[in-house]
């Protein structure tokens, strides 16, 4: 595993790190020890970054990870969460100091932690962006202790753009991926001249990028692939990064014949994402071991070829880009 600076926080974190929604759920199906097998797995690998939220599983998510710091006493894990998705409604106005407040201390109680090492404002509301006082009340937590350092978690390069005005913004998370390229075009030269650090998510897009999904599969009822495919829960963005599923099929025929011998298409799509000099890590998910195994392998995989990158470009301009670049 290769790891890289977390922008100017001092971390180092797993180039190919651990992001854990789909342990809490919302992706069918899952079973605690499997996914603390797979948690073990990720520390195993070389995994020292996990990226949560206390919306995943309503805490379930948080507090796996908490059983997994008493498991792994000694270890050094750095905890991403993230605050904001409890509002109801989901509004501007509900980023407040007191509703943050609260956020952070419910998670510190799932985390057992008395300080929490990232704290990420979860996709809020654009109008957030042009509120000062809600990054004022982020300053305030932390230096009351609660939070090292805060993020953005956003659905769209312009309020990336935004967040990263406020000087303590530290990371931005972003949906980045072979389809979604548009962060790299300008966005990555402003956050490194910044030294802000990039967790990109969703980095197989919604798993159309292991080439496992096929035109036939059926996903479970509480699986967002299934309940959020037209955005009826959120952004429509999350799932399968709002790529049209004939658009993705396309794009694949000509992506799988790049992959090289023996690397699974997963491998060969993270390693495009540390490409990016920028990303400081990407976050996949992973319910299973062998899950994590074939994530973290990416990291060793040798640089892709320019030819390959450019053709990897010209297939997302072809089939992929008339659906996405305008939208995020």
């Amino acid at each position: 595993m290769k790891y890289r600076p977390l922008g100017r926080t001092g971390m180092h974190v797993a180039e190919v790190s651990f992001g854990a929604w789909a342990i809490g759920g919302g992706w069918g199906p899952v079973d605690d020890e499997q996914s603390m097998a797979a948690l073990h797995q990720a520390v195993d690998a070389g995994v020292n970054f996990i990226d949560t939220a206390d919306v995943y599983g309503d805490g379930r998510s948080e507090r796996l990870i908490a059983r997994l710091k008493r498991e792994r006493p000694g270890e050094q894990i750095f905890v991403a969460t993230k605050a904001g998705r409890r509002l109801n409604p989901h509004v501007a106005e509900g980023y407040n100091y007191e509703n943050l407040r609260a956020f952070v201390e419910r998670s510190l109680q799932n985390l057992e932690t008395d300080c929490l090492d990232l704290v990420q404002l979860h996709c809020p509301p654009t109008p957030v962006y042009d509120r000062p006082e809600v990054f004022d009340a982020l300053d305030r937590l932390t230096a009351e202790g609660k939070i090292r350092y805060y993020g953005v978690s956003v659905e769209t390069v312009a309020e990336a753009m935004k967040a990263v005005e406020y000087p303590n913004v530290q990371t931005v998370q972003i949906i980045f991926n072979i389809f979604r390229q548009k962060p790299a075009e300008n966005f990555f030269r402003t956050a490194q001249a910044k030294q802000v650090g990039i967790l990109a998510r969703v980095p197989l897009a919604s798993g159309l990028l292991t080439g496992k999904i096929t035109p036939e599969t059926q996903f479970a009822a509480d699986d967002h692939r299934n309940f959020n495919r037209h955005g009826e829960a959120f952004d429509v963005g999350e799932t399968f990064s709002g790529v049209p599923l004939e658009a993705a099929f396309a794009a694949l025929d000509g992506l799988k014949p790049l992959t090289p011998p023996g690397v699974t298409l997963a491998q060969f799509a993270l390693r495009w994402i540390l490409m990016f000099d920028a990303v400081s890590c990407a976050i996949p998910g992973a319910r299973r071991p062998e899950q994590v195994l074939d994530n973290c392998a990416a990291s060793e995989l040798a640089p892709i070829e320019a030819s390959k990158m450019e053709a990897i470009r010209v297939l997302y301009d072809t089939y992929i880009r008339p659906h996405v670049h305008h939208r995020w």
